[in-house]
């Protein structure tokens, strides 16, 4: 404890990410194995204008200095809606009022309109983490309690920081998602051998009917992507959000689009759908984030119907690619059970709690319990609908 007492921080409260020096706080996001919390990526959703206090997220960006250098970091937003997160805790607002206290505003952290698992404290190698991570909480805590808000919310945590932080005095909510890992295939046709015979035969049947629909698919990466794609992009994910009309998920600005290629183009990943040989605009696309051995699914959508092309064009094309290119795991963000047939398998993923209000914590805890033994009881059964050859333990 005395060595951390020792420690000289400088703590700083950022409205905007944009004033934090990008150098130094890449040099603790760049390590990491999501992308999602390097500076361009946050700072593209503020000056693009789908992250800001006009949408409901105001930036409260922590960070940690010691002298001259960064140390810690957070990405911190207080919301006064639950909207973009993913985590619906919408209820709790409700167990809020009847307590006679309040939920909104509140704290979130988490890579905003983005929910791919990752989050958590960028710190520094040479600091020691548990003692800054403590530091942090405390100054956390004291911005909510100085500024009336109802708690801290982490969402899609790192899995292994997740469990370090309970320590903290933040409560895990469990959740189920999909992710494809790589066992060692070597070709697509590794990938299809996984699968029982009516399965393979599905896929292969899925596979020709994009060109018996005379439809080509090509994948291109990084600075293959042209840049006159990218406002074809925001189109495509404007009409898959109309779609869904009330349920539509759309948060992200023309200009977030338009800016991705000179911010972040080298993670880009882009499967772009062409019916006929001469057509030059895509008939749809889907766009994914790579980084390291990860790939992760973004945005998707299409102008016209295409038998099919959903399932190529977010799955079977970035698999393939991803075996190609040497990618472990890949996460297709949130979808439905249509996954398991593609091989995606659920597993664990985690958000972190810290209510200030005594009362809504004993309640929100009480909750979370039970609902986590389900999750974790429930998803081996749910996960033995992948329609396997030969399961992991040796059956059929």
């Amino acid at each position: 404890m005395a060595a951390f007492e020792s420690q000289t921080y400088d703590i700083k409260w950022h409205s905007r990410m944009a004033v934090v020096d990008r150098k130094a706080w890449n040099a603790l996001a760049l390590p990491l194995t999501t992308p999602f919390l390097e500076w361009e990526w946050l700072n593209l959703l503020e000056t693009s204008g789908s992250i800001s206090p006009e949408t409901g997220w105001h930036p409260c960006h922590l960070t940690v200095w010691k002298e001259q250098t960064l140390v810690g970091a957070a990405p911190l937003y207080v919301k006064r809606h639950s909207a973009g997160e993913f985590v619906f805790d919408q209820s709790w607002a409700d167990v809020a009022e009847k307590l006679n206290t309040f939920y909104y505003p509140k704290m979130v952290g988490m890579s905003p309109v983005t929910p791919l698992t990752g989050y958590r404290f960028l710190i520094a190698p040479t600091e020691n983490e548990a003692q800054l991570t403590t530091r942090m909480v405390q100054e956390i805590d004291g911005f909510c309690l100085r500024n009336g808000v109802s708690g801290c919310n982490l969402l899609f945590t790192d899995p292994r920081w997740g469990r370090t932080m309970v320590r903290h005095g933040f409560t895990q909510w469990l959740h189920q998602r999909f992710v494809w890992e790589n066992p060692g295939h070597r070709s697509f046709e590794d990938y299809l051998a996984a699968f029982n015979a009516n399965q393979r035969r599905n896929i292969k049947r899925e596979r020709k009917s994009i060109k018996r629909q005379q439809v080509a698919l090509v994948t291109r990466a990084g600075e293959e992507i042209p840049a006159r794609i990218f406002p074809d992009i925001y189109r495509f994910y404007v009409n898959t959000n109309e779609k869904f009309g009330p349920w539509g998920c759309r948060y992200l600005t023309r200009a977030f689009f338009e800016g991705l290629n000179e911010a972040f183009g080298h993670r880009l990943l882009l499967t772009a759908a062409y019916r006929g040989a001469a057509t030059k605009m895509p008939a749809g696309m889907s766009l994914l984030v790579t980084k390291g051995d990860r790939l992760y699914g973004r945005y998707w959508g299409s102008r016209e119907r295409i038998e099919n092309l959903h399932f190529n064009a977010c799955y079977y094309e970035p698999i393939r690619w991803a075996i190609e290119n040497g990618i472990r795991r890949f996460d297709p963000g949130l979808g439905g059970p249509h996954k398991f047939r593609r091989g995606f398998f659920l597993e664990p993923s985690c958000s972190l709690h810290r209510l200030y209000h005594p009362g809504l914590q004993k309640v929100v805890q009480t909750h979370l319990k039970g609902v986590n033994e389900l999750t974790l009881k429930q998803m081996p059964h749910l996960n033995r609908r992948i329609p396997l050859a030969r399961r992991p333990d040796g059956t059929d």
